[in-house]
């Protein structure tokens, strides 16, 4: 019995692993669906543990929220990674990123993450940094390689990615993910260069919409 139960460890540590994974993809999706303020009982019923397991994750609303966003932002920055290591072409990467980054839904977290999420915490962040680096990247190598338009900004791409996967209002109207990546598609062709008009204003940076927060 005594040598039976170190073995036991590591498997009920990667059971409470994977109720927590299960945890922060119901809460994104239901957050996504309805919004923040969905019962914590419908959580737990969509990701199949029981609201003790849930607690005992998440002690409140703010430290689910702030867990949801850390993931979404870190999967977001993987996918920009893994776009630009994958892609020999710049303006493939960065379309390759859009269509990827639209599948998180951000658009639709926005609302949670203005008011559920505490900015200034160190991971959140850190997170932040890393996904700025990402997709300034995508957006700096494109513009080197001659295929995005001048005036567009790591910023503006951003904007276009929130605005087009934000859920409009009613329940009829949640799946609009088919839609979201004809028209994002609809985008990019704008964006490549050499372009026919010149846009007002200038291009959006990611330190623009930081300060907005």
């Amino acid at each position: 019995m005594t040598q039976a139960s170190p073995a036991k460890a590591p498997r009920l540590r990667a059971d409470a692993s994977r109720n927590r994974e299960r945890i922060i993809t119901a809460a994104l999706e239901i957050f996504v669906e309805q919004g923040a303020d969905v019962p914590f009982d419908e959580i737990a019923r969509r990701a199949g543990v029981g609201n003790a397991t849930l607690y005992r994750n998440f002690a409140d609303r703010a430290e689910l929220a702030h867990h949801v966003t850390l993931a979404v932002m870190t999967r977001v920055a993987d996918r920009a990674d893994r776009a630009a290591a994958e892609e020999p072409d710049a303006f493939e990467a960065l379309s390759r990123f859009v269509h990827n980054a639209a599948d998180e839904r951000i658009g639709a977290l926005c609302p949670m993450i203005s008011d559920h999420v505490d900015h200034s915490a160190p991971d959140i962040q850190a997170a932040k940094d890393r996904l700025d680096a990402a997709v300034t990247g995508l957006v700096d190598q494109a513009h080197r390689s001659g295929q995005l338009r001048a005036d567009i900004g790591a910023g503006d791409i951003v904007v276009a990615l929130a605005q087009l996967t934000r859920p409009l209002p009613g329940t009829a109207c949640l799946d609009l993910d088919p839609y979201a990546h004809r028209f994002l598609q609809l985008l990019l062709d704008g964006l490549r260069a050499p372009t026919a008009t010149t846009l007002p204003g200038r291009p959006t940076s990611l330190a623009d919409l930081r300060r907005q927060l």
